[in-house]
């Protein structure tokens, strides 16, 4: 059988580009009812390819043996074969393998993509058998990181996330191993079928390999965060995403969406510095994306429609990001500067600013040692947003707030897109998220009146909401409404309580503020109240055993009822009476429960302790009033 002439490498070469035009050109094109059309052409193009090869295969090896040798010298620097130029590290033999099983690697990912996974796994199966004829080189390399990124895919995909994880290791560590020992960019898988004219670039040629091996580890990713490998996960998503930039190959919405959903993972970890890059990074390259359409543009075009709604929703994912980061930067200052009984402890207020200094100049050395996103066109824009908020921990008030106006900020820009019409749970959870922000800052105000008045924005944006939500559709969520009301309206009154007392000194208490005291007290109490009847059945029956996940809460929110109703100031001693009563049944019943149900015991040790205590005590109260009455009388 005679060698591959030049016109007829040139011709299977043709074929190989057709086919790969057809995979990833013209398939965009197919029709909904034949999808597959233009890749079931590519499929006989590559395997026609594939037959080629291996009929020449044999004459080929006859000719190495001396058995038969070419006739014609080779043209312009080709193997007369048709298997091209050889490259240092390998033989002919081993180059043709690997193109051999290059061609069962395209027929792989082709079957893949036509949902015929078994035939696909086939056939990349078939290309590892290929490459274990010859050794990794320069001429294979790319092949051989290829072929196992698609097995892990294939393997991720069924759930076997430990095989997945064996073909992506192995992938990570040929790439080591040859960047170590060799480091020129390798011949890529596609130049087993080009003419010599249109070999690829050495610029090309490191862009594509670099990016098969972005690839690796952004799959590497997927599977660790599976295998519950978070950090090592999290470590790996951000080196991909850090190559993506670097080699241009990105979408930056999609990449932009990454970022922000991995600073949330360091915000987790208190790593607020790596936090902040990942959300700057990502509200610039989401701004590369380009302006949003006109609300008349999008109305005109349903192309435009498209992308209007697309970009204002990511943009508006990427702001609730940085309300999270906002919020638990508030939060965990909060915790730091916290006092035995939840208030500002001064002292280590003062010893946290001393120590500040030293804390700037680590954040710098730390801020050269991280690894950063961006290139020369976005550095600059990303570290000007970064100055915009702070990554330390806010340790005053003025601190807090200017951490506190730019979450609020981005509260105003999800709200934009996440309207209460369509997407009610989002809305209702960014505004969870608003009051939970007025939440930590009023922690920083020293002045009563005004965190008074932190606590009343919160039940402003809230209480509409509940009350109008449906009891059916949203309980869920109603009841999480009603219990911060309730505990809102419940810190209202101890502050109210606490300016009461000041004044107690110079002067008695007035009507208006009795009035106002116990609104706020008896408004906690109806919330508290509506919670626990929330969990009753349809019949109204309090459950006899409650539930794990509300098991906390119903016992919380009967020690806070019976705390109120003893609260409540009366001039009418029945009224007291009735309200005394009230609270020791409720008091009663956290003592009780605890009693029967022993493993409650662990969710509210304080609560019971204080319980326990009451219920000793405020029969010998409600004994003296009756007395009182009966004397009156």
């Amino acid at each position: 059988m005679a060698s591959l002439s030049s016109a007829e490498w040139r011709a299977l070469c043709d074929k190989f580009t057709t086919a790969q035009n057809l995979s990833e050109v013209e398939s965009r094109k197919d029709p909904a009812n034949d999808p597959f059309r233009s890749k079931y052409k590519a499929r006989e193009l590559l395997r026609e390819i594939y037959c080629a090869l291996k009929s020449f295969e044999t004459t080929e090896g006859e000719n190495e043996s001396g058995d038969q040798r070419p006739t014609e010298q080779p043209v312009d620097g080709e193997r007369e074969d048709g298997f091209g130029r050889g490259f240092n590290g390998d033989s002919p033999a081993g180059l043709r393998a690997a193109k051999l099983g290059a061609v069962e690697y395209y027929l792989g990912v082709n079957h893949i993509e036509t949902e015929e996974l078994s035939a696909g796994q086939e056939h990349l199966m078939n290309c590892m058998k290929q490459l274990e004829k010859c050794s990794v080189s320069s001429e294979n390399v790319s092949l051989y990181i290829h072929v196992r990124n698609q097995l892990g895919i294939l393997w991720a995909g069924r759930d076997e996330t430990e095989k997945a994880q064996g073909f992506l290791e192995t992938a990570e560590s040929i790439y080591q191993r040859y960047m170590k020992e060799e480091g020129s960019p390798p011949m890529d898988m596609t130049e087993y079928f080009t003419t010599e004219e249109n070999q690829l670039t050495h610029q090309e040629r490191t862009k594509r390999f670099e990016l098969a091996y972005t690839h690796t580890m952004y799959y590497l990713a997927q599977v660790y965060k599976n295998l519950g490998e978070i950090e090592r996960a999290a470590t790996y998503c951000h080196s991909t995403l850090q190559r993506q930039l670097l080699l241009n190959q990105y979408n930056p919405l999609e990449w932009a969406l990454n970022a922000a959903t991995l600073s949330q993972y360091y915000i987790t970890k208190g790593r607020y510095m790596e936090g902040r890059h990942c959300l700057s990074a990502a509200t610039v390259i989401a701004g590369l994306a380009g302006e949003v359409p006109s609300e008349a543009a999008a109305q005109e075009s349903e192309t435009e429609r498209e992308r209007r709604d697309q970009l204002r929703q990511k943009r508006a994912e990427i702001a609730r990001c940085w309300i999270k980061y906002c919020l638990n930067l508030l939060q965990d200052a909060e915790k730091l500067l916290q006092d035995n009984i939840g208030e500002l402890d001064t002292e280590r207020q003062e010893e946290l600013k001393r120590a500040r200094r030293g804390e700037e100049e680590a954040e710098e050395k730390d801020r050269k040692s991280a690894l950063l996103f961006g290139s020369e066109d976005t550095f600059d824009s990303i570290a000007s947003l970064e100055e915009k908020v702070r990554c330390l921990f806010p340790l005053d008030f003025t601190e807090a707030r200017a951490v506190f106006l730019v979450g609020q900020t981005y509260v105003t820009q999800a709200k934009e897109y996440f309207e209460i019409d369509g997407y009610v749970t989002d809305h209702i959870e960014i505004l969870q998220d608003h009051s939970a922000l007025f939440k930590a800052l009023a922690f920083f105000e020293e002045d009563l009146e005004r965190r008074c008045k932190m606590h009343k924005r919160r039940i402003d944006m809230l209480e509409p909401i509940c009350n109008d939500l449906n009891a059916q559709y949203y309980l869920l969520i109603r009841r999480q409404l009603m219990f911060e009301l309730a505990e809102t309206y419940n810190e209202m009154m101890d502050l109210k309580l606490s300016l009461a007392n000041r004044q107690a000194d110079t002067q008695p208490l007035d009507n208006h503020t009795i009035k106002k005291f116990n609104h706020l007290c008896s408004s906690s109490a109806k919330y508290f109240q509506m919670f626990l009847d929330s969990l009753c059945s349809p019949e109204g029956k309090f459950p006899e055993r409650l539930e794990e996940e509300v098991l906390r809460p119903a016992l919380v929110a009967r020690f806070r009822v019976a705390r109120l109703h003893s609260r409540l100031i009366c001039s009418v001693p029945s009224a007291q009476l009735d309200n005394l009563n009230k609270s020791l049944d409720n008091y009663k019943y956290v003592v009780e429960y605890c009693e029967a149900h022993p493993e409650a015991v662990a969710a509210v040790e304080t609560e019971l302790e204080l319980s326990q205590e009451m219920v000793g005590l405020l029969p010998i109260k409600i004994n003296r009033l009756k007395a009182r009455m009966a004397t009156n009388n």
